[in-house]
């Protein structure tokens, strides 16, 4: 009979295993280049591992010059039209964007006014939930983690498709508006059910309403009283535009790929994503920004201070404050060299909002700390790498000053990236033809298998 084992026990048994898997499972430095494994799918100069094509999004930052890789200013195209482009087409209309940009990444054409407003009817038809699916799976399940409780939400969603397995490029299309419709009232819910039945706060649930945008529903279902203003609105769209589409390779999309190659069902595939996207790499690090913004305003005593802030911003890359990670969460990316087009835009509207808010001296200090921070980095680690400030280092400010719960930064950022997933899973499934299966190395020695009776002294656990 086996040995009934306390809470206690427990804890101590995974402290040791955990202890000694850190040292086991550990591989001996230098191994990746011994064996010349591109760690992360990266090459040597950062770019990445050529794995696949794709006609959706492309994300452009540097040339190829007699075998040189020079930086360029950055760029974002979207079915082969640039994002400035594009997001100059609706903001001089005075119109929101991110159903144009939804039916572009998902069509691969711009929509003519007609087609315009019959997709915008086709989103409104589908921006609903069943009550009894908000009360069962939402309201009598909330969870602290709004990122998990929206995969969860999603892999629920396949009970309630009648044709769920049919990978056709119609049902696919059909099952994609109809998710790009329901995320954000997953979402919304999911935050009111959180703040209600976790945090004790009122409960709030709206209906939406199919004259309204995505990003005017959005806002709605988060207030109390629903109300927003013009300019809140139109910044939120922006936002969704642009965090809509990033190219194959980046992290959650490369995911969606991968799962859809198997050939599995497309409610697998965004589980799969919004995993990926949940991690503080990825779309997690606009909420870091925040945290470090946070921080940086305590510590340093004058904002106009350039030394000042270089004083901070040197501690934190030498891992005495804030996280002691290092990093300056918001700057640098993986592909983005001189600039990020996204960042860009952002800031340019974030800077409308915080002139309504009143909130200039932030929005300056955020500027300061985007200007010195690739001059402190480069100061201390003796580096000529061009770093930039990416998306995330606006983005959390933006929903701060829209008073959106920090809780919904990465949600929102789903809310707009499951269209890019969509066409690429749509893409995937026409074009991929093979399940996505690369190789790994086994490094480990050779060893014999030893009988039971005959193995030696315990191991630590």
């Amino acid at each position: 009979m086996l040995k009934e084992i306390t809470q206690a026990e427990l804890d101590n048994y995974f402290d040791i295993w955990g202890e000694a898997a850190e040292i086991k499972c550990r591989f001996m430095p230098g191994v990746y280049s011994k064996y010349n494994v591109k760690r992360g799918l990266r090459n040597e100069d950062g770019s990445g591992v050529l794995v696949g094509l794709t006609e959706i999004g492309e994300v452009h930052a540097y040339v190829i010059d007699e075998n040189e890789k020079i930086p360029v200013e950055g760029r974002l195209i979207y079915r082969g039209i640039d994002i400035y482009d594009l997001v100059e087409g609706f903001l001089s209309e005075d119109r929101f964007g991110f159903e144009e940009c939804a039916y572009l990444l998902l069509h691969g054409d711009l929509p003519t006014e007609r087609e315009l407003e019959q997709f915008r009817s086709v989103l409104a038809a589908y921006r609903s939930i069943p009550e009894d699916f908000v009360r069962s799976n939402i309201l009598n399940v909330p969870s602290r983690d709004l990122m998990n409780q929206l995969a969860r939400l999603v892999l629920i969603w396949y009970s309630y498709d009648d044709n769920p397995d049919d990978t056709s490029v119609k049902n696919l299309l059909k099952q994609s508006v109809n998710l790009i419709a329901k995320f954000p009232l997953m979402a919304a819910y999911s935050y009111q059910a959180k703040a209600h039945y976790l945090d004790g706060k009122s409960l709030v649930i709206h209906k939406p309403r199919p004259e309204l945008s995505t990003a005017e529903n959005l806002l709605m279902l988060l207030r109390a009283s629903g109300e927003y203003t013009p300019l809140e609105a139109k910044v939120l769209d922006l936002a969704l535009v642009l965090h809509a589409e990033h190219g194959g390779g980046n992290n959650s999309t490369f995911a969606a790929h991968v799962v859809s190659s198997s050939g599995t069902d497309i409610y697998s595939s965004l589980a799969a994503a919004i995993g990926s996207l949940k991690g503080p790499k990825h779309g997690g690090a606009n909420s870091k920004v925040i945290g470090m913004m946070e921080d940086l305003k305590r510590e340093v005593k004058d904002w106009g201070s350039d030394a000042q802030i270089r004083d901070y911003l040197a501690k934190i890359v030498r891992k005495e404050a804030f996280d002691r990670s290092g990093l300056i969460y918001g700057m640098g990316h993986a592909v983005y060299t001189l600039s990020d087009p996204r960042c860009i835009l952002l800031r340019e509207q974030a800077e409308q909002l915080a002139c309504q808010k009143g909130r200039m001296e932030e929005f300056e200090l955020h500027k300061r700390v985007e200007r010195l921070a690739p001059e402190v980095f480069r100061e201390i680690k003796k580096s000529d790498k061009p770093m930039c400030a990416n998306i995330d280092f606006y983005s959390g400010f933006v929903y701060n000053m829209l008073d959106i719960p920090v809780e919904m930064n990465t949600p929102i950022f789903a809310i707009a990236r499951v269209v890019g997933w969509c066409a690429h899973i749509i893409e995937e499934h026409l074009n991929g033809g093979r399940i996505i299966r690369p190789a790994y190395k086994n490094i480990k020695k050779r060893q014999d298998y030893v009988r039971l009776k005959d193995r030696g002294h315990d191991s630590p656990v």
